[in-house]
């Protein structure tokens, strides 16, 4: 099982609840959101592995279980990479926690973007149970979710965020 760690601080969501289709309708893969903190922050890797991708608004860790893709705000590609600052390097191992991107939520919002972070699991059915294990709301580093999603003692899969 992979643990995997809150990105940023914020309100915990659903995807149902980030306002892009593509991440609503769960396309590009199951996972959760955070609805961030209004404040600059650096945001860190969920879990362990290979930084196979950086763009300064999102990027993708390929771990020994699951790849997990952190796109930070929704149409922030738009920006070429203002207001973001990339703290590490493509193609390198990285571990749970590290620094990855620091940005400002409140910029971006106040851009007319919103800054609601998708987590999202790639290469798992778009179906599979995932649910935060933290509650309604995350902090930094903090253990968010785990993958494969734990089962009850009766077969089915805990729901708990």
């Amino acid at each position: 099982m992979t643990t995997i760690l809150s990105p940023c601080s914020g309100r915990v969501i659903t995807l149902d609840e980030v306002p892009d289709p593509v991440f609503a309708g769960r396309i590009v893969g199951p996972g959760v959101a955070i609805d961030p903190d209004r404040r600059a922050a650096t945001v860190v890797a969920p879990i362990s592995g290979r930084l196979v991708k950086v763009h300064p608004h999102a990027f993708v860790i390929a771990g020994a279980d699951v790849a997990v893709l952190v796109h930070l705000g929704i149409d922030t590609v738009q920006l070429g990479g203002d207001g973001f600052t990339v703290h590490a390097a493509e193609r390198t191992d990285i571990t749970a926690g590290d620094p990855i991107v620091s940005w400002d939520p409140s910029v971006i919002e106040a851009g007319g973007r919103s800054p609601v972070v998708p987590i999202i699991l790639l290469d798992v059915p778009a179906e599979a149970p995932v649910d935060a294990v933290c509650g309604p709301t995350a902090t930094t580093g903090e253990h968010l979710l785990t993958w494969p999603a734990p089962r009850d003692s009766d077969g089915g899969t805990r729901h708990t965020g």
